[in-house]
């Protein structure tokens, strides 16, 4: 049964393979492929996604979590200076026109943001899950989402839903469906239908009201 913190596993995955692919393509820069930058460049927006999530977090899960286990979510907050400091090192980087210095810098934002990532999941999602009620996360995660701009939520549709699997989609899909007045989600269908193309049909068989 799909829970509201599914939603976090989704994002926290689509962070994972997308800098997995700008890393990706830095190395194979540095190696001398062309045809690179458009992969590269994608962190800018990743990033800008990076920040409305940790912000969503440190206003509503970080002191839900602090509730039921306090002093749990101050090293989560170091983390995320952490990330900061890794995007400001691949900006400036990118901005040097550096090719190696952007493939250290992906590397090391990588990293951290796997360690982080894998912390989260196993650890402070595990007390969220467990030790905070339904309404209250649903609560938090309402917050949390509050962090997009509504302007930007196309684009994040077309980023997050070509980065996750099958199980992630469905999760999102049914969240959205659940929580979104029918006119709304009707328009998100769309969105969703246009980001994964001809793997549309295996959503509506998990997703029969669709």
């Amino acid at each position: 049964m799909t829970e509201p913190v599914d939603a976090i596993r989704a994002f926290h995955n689509a962070f994972r393979n997308d800098m997995r692919c700008i890393d990706s393509a830095a190395l194979d820069s540095v190696k001398g492929k062309e045809g690179m930058a458009a992969i590269i460049e994608r962190f800018r927006f990743f990033n800008e996604v990076l920040v409305w999530h940790a912000s969503g977090e440190e206003l509503a899960i970080f002191p839900a979590v602090e509730n039921v286990a306090p002093l749990v979510a101050e090293a989560y907050v170091i983390d995320h200076r952490g990330l900061d400091t890794a995007f400001d090192e691949l900006n400036t980087s990118y901005s040097a026109h550096d090719p190696l210095k952007i493939a250290r810098a992906t590397a090391v934002f990588l990293f951290h943001l796997d360690i982080h990532l894998n912390k989260e999941d196993t650890h402070l999602y595990r007390i969220f899950r467990e030790r905070i009620t339904l309404p209250e996360q649903g609560k938090a995660l309402g917050i949390m989402s509050s962090m997009i701009p509504k302007e930007r939520f196309p684009e994040l549709v077309g980023w997050l839903y070509p980065l996750i699997g099958n199980d992630d989609r469905e999760n999102m899909t049914r969240i959205w469906q659940m929580v979104m007045p029918a006119p709304a989600f009707a328009s998100v269908k769309e969105l969703i239908k246009k980001s994964v193309g001809s793997e549309w049909a295996e959503l509506t068989h998990r997703i029969p009201t669709l």
